[in-house]
């Protein structure tokens, strides 16, 4: 699998990303739903990131950031075709290796609180992830909760 920074402008990725937002709300209100759309994941503080399986889009990911040593995770999602396949995990150790070398000292995440979230959820304690209270502008929400990790 390969992990690029990519533009956004594939109809695969731009399919990709439509499913997760419509997905998000059909599990969350929309006030609760935090997820970037199309020209926020192109912000100058964002990067974005694809994983391929040889020419298929298998998943995507971004890091948002906050300030000098603090980035959020963001969009993570997974191609249905791909799911249980390992594409995660790949794509978030890549994500937090990239942050602890460009100097972050943490990463953080919202993520839902439904019953669907929790593969998610088990996926980020997996990787050392510690639940946490709201970071940066996020507010209590019992839709959302939040996780913290510490980059050494």
């Amino acid at each position: 699998m390969k992990i690029i920074i990519d533009d956004l402008e594939s109809y695969e990725v731009k399919q990709l990303l439509q499913e997760h937002h419509e997905d998000m709300l059909q599990h969350s209100p929309p006030e609760s739903v935090h997820a970037l759309d199309l020209s926020l994941l192109k912000a100058e503080d964002v990067t974005f990131f694809t994983i391929w399986s040889n020419d298929k889009l298998a998943g995507c990911g971004a890091l948002k950031k906050l300030n000098e040593n603090h980035v959020e995770l963001k969009s993570m999602r997974t191609c249905r075709s791909f799911l249980r396949k390992g594409v995660a995990a790949k794509l978030l150790t890549h994500l937090l290796e990239l942050s602890k070398t460009q100097g972050y000292k943490k990463i953080s995440l919202e993520t839902g609180t439904m019953d669907v979230f929790i593969p998610a959820q088990k996926l980020y304690k997996r990787f050392g992830f510690v639940e946490s209270l709201p970071f940066s502008s996020y507010q209590e929400d019992p839709f959302s909760m939040f996780f913290t990790k510490t980059l050494n």
